[in-house]
């Protein structure tokens, strides 16, 4: 059983098209592109039973809850919460950017490089921070859903709100990784989902099953800032996925479904002009990229031995229930606290966390700031490199879903002190739908 929550950004609104501030005032609306935003995420969210939906009521996010539900089969009254409304920016509410800039120059230099030490004065004089507001009200939010819907539920939760208070719930559910606020983004009318499982010890288990997905939206990606972008795809399908085995680094290639995967990546990312291409060593990843370069057939594609997949060692080529009968212990704790084991004659994910994340950095300082690549590894290497760039740890590697063929776009800042973004996480809507239904596999 899951429960899941679908969060969605409003519509492109007045205020984004003219660059201003929008905040907690109420005086922005729609446009008809945010209009048409709106309903495309409806008619992608419409094959998807929603039990309940939840939404801000500043009219930019009812007005986009309106058009989404326009879509769904099930006449549903949403319920407005004062806790999903945006962070509040005081006097800044109503100004542009530049205006912004120009007037408060100090707070708007800290905004943009560490929202979290921001503070602001109210009408009253009063200081306060913005985003420890903001974070205190995503927790009371979710606190107040929890309770009301069960962990052990099969139930689909529309969330329907503004870039700053969504950003703070999925940090809430990270547990607050540090500097998160500036590590992700969420696009107009941008869908992501994140399943929440309820644990034997009476914990509830979350993961990011995508985040950021404008594949329903024209153009399917987000905007690449003027830094360089890596686009991260999983490989596609073995035999060994669909069956439930570990592969680890025997050297298994893809299946069909895995080549009809990679061949649906390289559709979805036929606008991509890729100007270099790094692969895993081993030929699933290496295949999978060949068949997304397609278009880019004198494209070089460089194989490093440090995206491998981890070293599962005695459980490579084993289901998990022939693991279980030597390892029962060991393999519990592999799932639960990943980060305290070693597998027998292989590796911990502390090693892989090393060498993916040592790998990918190297990899991000090839690049110029105007260039894309493609880098295409498996499923632990990506989860360490993602919870890296979330700013996780490895005992957190199970928070991030990495689906065969699933796409993922960071962009690296021009500006060196600031944080890479992971801008769209584990799209997999170009393999049938929204919900991520590749092969569970067995890592």
């Amino acid at each position: 059983m899951t429960l899941r929550l679908l969060l969605i950004r409003h519509g492109l609104s007045s205020f984004n098209l003219q660059n201003r501030i929008q905040g907690r005032n109420d005086l922005s609306t729609l446009t008809d592109q945010g209009v048409a935003q709106a309903q495309r995420a409806g008619q992608a969210l419409s094959a998807i039973p929603i039990q309940t939906v939840y939404s801000s009521p500043l009219k930019r996010a009812a007005e986009t809850t309106k058009e989404l539900l326009r879509y769904n089969s099930k006449k549903i009254k949403p319920i407005y919460d004062q806790d999903l409304l945006e962070v509040d920016l005081a006097s800044w509410s109503g100004l542009t950017n530049e205006e912004v800039q120009s007037q408060f120059p100090d707070e708007y230099f800290t905004w943009k490089k560490s929202p979290n030490k921001l503070v602001l004065k109210r009408e009253n004089g009063s200081e306060y921070n913005p985003i420890e507001e903001l974070m205190h009200q995503a927790d009371k939010f979710l606190g107040r859903l929890l309770a009301h819907h069960s962990l052990d539920s099969d139930e689909n939760i529309l969330i329907v709100a503004h870039n700053a208070i969504l950003r703070c719930i999925v940090l809430s559910l990270l547990n607050k990784p540090q500097n998160g606020f500036r590590r992700i983004r969420l696009d107009n009318a941008s869908i992501s989902v994140i399943k929440l499982n309820s644990c034997s010890n009476q914990t509830k288990e979350v993961q990011i099953e995508s985040l950021n997905s404008t594949a329903h939206l024209d153009p399917p990606l987000p905007k690449k800032s003027s830094g360089a972008r890596l686009i991260l795809v999983r490989h596609g399908e073995t035999n060994w996925n669909k069956e439930g085995r570990f592969q680890g680094q025997i050297d298994i290639p893809l299946n069909e479904n895995g080549k009809e995967q990679a061949m649906a990546a390289s559709n979805f990312l036929r606008k991509v002009s890729f100007n270099k291409a790094f692969s895993s060593s081993m030929s699933r990843p290496f295949e999978t990229a060949k068949i997304i370069l397609n278009n880019h057939p004198n494209l070089r594609i460089e194989c490093l031995r440090g995206l491998v997949e981890i070293g599962h060692g005695q459980w490579e080529g084993k289901l998990e229930t022939e693991i279980r009968e030597t390892w029962g212990k060991l393999l519990d704790k592999w799932k639960t606290s990943p980060e305290t084991v070693q597998m027998p004659n292989g590796e911990n994910i502390q090693e892989v966390w090393t060498r993916a994340t040592n790998c990918w950095e190297q990899i991000s300082e090839t690049l110029s700031q105007n260039e894309t690549a493609l880098v295409v590894a498996h499923d632990a290497v990506n989860k360490t490199i993602l919870c890296h760039l979330l700013g996780l740890t490895p005992k957190n590697i199970w928070m991030i879903k990495q689906g065969n063929g699933g796409i993922t776009v960071v962009d690296i800042p021009t500006d060196p002190s600031q944080l890479p973004v992971v801008t769209c996480l584990n799209i997999t809507s170009h393999l049938g739908g929204v919900i991520d239904d590749t092969a569970q596999g067995a890592l």
